[in-house]
């Protein structure tokens, strides 16, 4: 395998960049994946630091209020092209439910919010993003996760790699998430599957592939297929609002919520285990039981605001289906 190290992945000039902790990176490219050190450095010099990418996180669209937040994903266009999407992929997506248990509209409404179904699969090169925020991570924000982008980085050069892709040519998001469905490097080495058989795991290029990966990436994480995701609550004026916490693991049943002032449908199960999210609208703030596959979404992008959109996404481009 060593002898594959990355003839695409390392064919670049040498130039003379260094980057702040970079010997520590290269030590731990080689301890951790046995990258040879000359071949790191020189990657890592071809990289750029970008400030538009420390602009872009220090913005993220998942610190919008939800009733702004909506707006990008809930569009009348980005539902039809759901529609479309589905009905020239109807056997393919109905498979990917069958084989790994999950709910056709969701695997549907994730690649919509993430790439608008390829149309938008970010521009910025995958190294020049994972450089900036492992080694350039902002200090002005609240925590910082230099960390994370610094292992997946270390995942990126294994994966360009295993995958013989060309690490210096690579585009994705600012974040460093690639892809039609937008994973990153960690997710696609993990979650990734060639579901079209080809012998490769293609995130652009593939439709079978990509639909397959997003499928088993919410099994792996415990998707239950035909349960809910979401209903809408009624808070009464004496709710237990402090009860609601920012961990939307399901901690408390259905009649519990309710006896803490949060009801919902009759139609759900008084033993359902839920948890209670607030979204903030234009006017006033709105209240949701969530449930398992609610907090699976949130294993793909930790914000609820991702999640909600995913999921109202979903109904709506199944409605237009005509599978309500």
């Amino acid at each position: 395998m060593r002898k594959l190290i990355l003839l695409i992945f390392f064919c670049l000039p040498a130039i003379a960049a260094e980057h702040p902790g970079m010997d520590e990176f290269v030590a731990r490219a080689y301890a951790e994946f046995g990258l040879p050190e000359e071949q790191v450095r020189t990657l890592l010099a071809g990289a750029e630091y970008k400030q538009s990418i420390v602009d872009a996180i220090s913005r993220p669209a998942e610190g919008k209020p939800w009733h702004e937040y909506r707006k990008i994903f809930l569009t009348d266009r980005r539902v039809s092209q759901g529609i479309e999407f589905w009905r020239e992929n109807r056997a393919l997506i109905a498979g990917a439910s069958e084989k790994f248990g999950v709910d056709e509209e969701v695997i549907v409404a994730i690649i919509g919010v993430e790439t608008s179904y390829g149309r938008n699969t970010g521009g910025y090169r995958t190294i020049d993003a994972l450089v900036t925020l492992g080694f350039y991570y902002p200090q002005n924000l609240s925590s910082d996760r230099s960390p994370f982008f610094s292992k997946e980085l270390l995942q990126y050069m294994q994966l360009a790699n295993e995958e013989s892709l060309p690490a210096d040519e690579i585009t994705g998001s600012y974040a460093g998430a690639m892809g039609m469905g937008q994973f990153m490097p960690s997710s696609y080495r993990e979650y990734a599957v060639d579901f079209d058989g080809d012998g490769s795991r293609d995130l652009w290029r593939s439709t079978p592939d990509v639909v397959g990966s997003v499928a088993n990436y919410l099994n792996r994480h415990g998707w239950q297929k035909g349960q809910p995701v979401t209903r809408r609550a009624r808070a009464t004026q004496g709710a237990a609002f402090d009860k609601i916490k920012r961990d939307l693991r399901p901690s408390l049943t259905v009649a519990e919520w309710e006896e803490l002032g949060f009801s919902s449908s009759s139609e759900l199960s008084p033993e359902l285990p839920a948890a209670v999210l607030k979204l903030v609208e234009k006017d006033r703030n709105s209240y949701w039981l969530t449930f398992k596959n609610f907090y699976v979404i949130t294993r793909y992008n930790r914000s609820p605001r991702y999640a909600m959109a995913v999921y109202q996404l979903s109904q709506e481009i199944k409605e237009g289906m005509g599978e309500s």
